[in-house]
């Protein structure tokens, strides 16, 4: 039989992302679709996030084509167990590109949350953080805890990466809080705020 998670997710994820993103400055975000989406726009919608409404699996590769693309600004992934499980070959490119601005957060809750709440892989002890280790990553761990996810802050305003943070929280069903859904709009405002207003004609 799988052995269960050892640690077991009880923090607030909306606590969690809110001090991830607490002054942020012009820390660029990319979050996963489903709750760490909502999550991080109950932190404050901004024009720096790119929330995703679809792409299972792809907020990673995201991450890191932004990480790359700007290398002198700090990049931060937030997304969600279930989602990274669908993108793992992602962090095996990361670990062989290293770029010291990419920060990669998964709040697992061990739970598919947005098919219906089934038990995901993390709930039967995949441990992600070790594979973004095998995967190259220098700095990758397992939180449990509110400051040791409020510490991890400081280190990506310090592009200390390619850093992995997985954080266990707990499985909540929380109010939706949700960004616009114009994905049009979502790209031009995010490219606007990255490059400024001449961005928005370029093709």
């Amino acid at each position: 039989m799988a052995a269960k998670s050892k640690a077991t997710p009880t923090l607030d994820r909306r606590k969690v992302v809110s001090a991830l993103l607490k002054d942020r400055g012009g820390l660029l975000v990319v979050a996963g679709l489903g709750a760490p989406a909502w999550d991080a726009t109950h932190a404050g919608d901004h024009p720096l996030t790119f929330p995703l409404w679809g792409g299972m699996g792809g907020a990673a590769a995201i991450g890191l084509g932004l990480a790359l693309a700007q290398p002198k600004r700090p990049v931060l992934v937030i997304t969600g167990d279930g989602e990274m499980l669908m993108g793992l070959g992602t962090l095996a490119t990361i670990g062989i590109r290293r770029p010291r601005n990419l920060s990669i957060v998964v709040l697992d809750n061990e739970h598919y949350g947005e098919t219906g709440m089934q038990p995901s892989h993390t709930r039967f002890g995949v441990d992600l953080a070790a594979i973004a280790r095998a995967c190259g990553f220098p700095v990758a761990s397992v939180l449990a805890t509110l400051p040791e996810a409020q510490r991890v802050r400081s280190r990506v305003h310090r592009m200390e990466g390619p850093l992995f943070a997985q954080v266990k929280v707990a499985p909540d069903k929380l109010p939706l809080v949700l960004p616009p859904r114009d994905g049009a709009q979502l790209k031009n405002r995010f490219r606007e705020a990255l490059l400024g207003p001449a961005a928005h004609h370029q093709r």
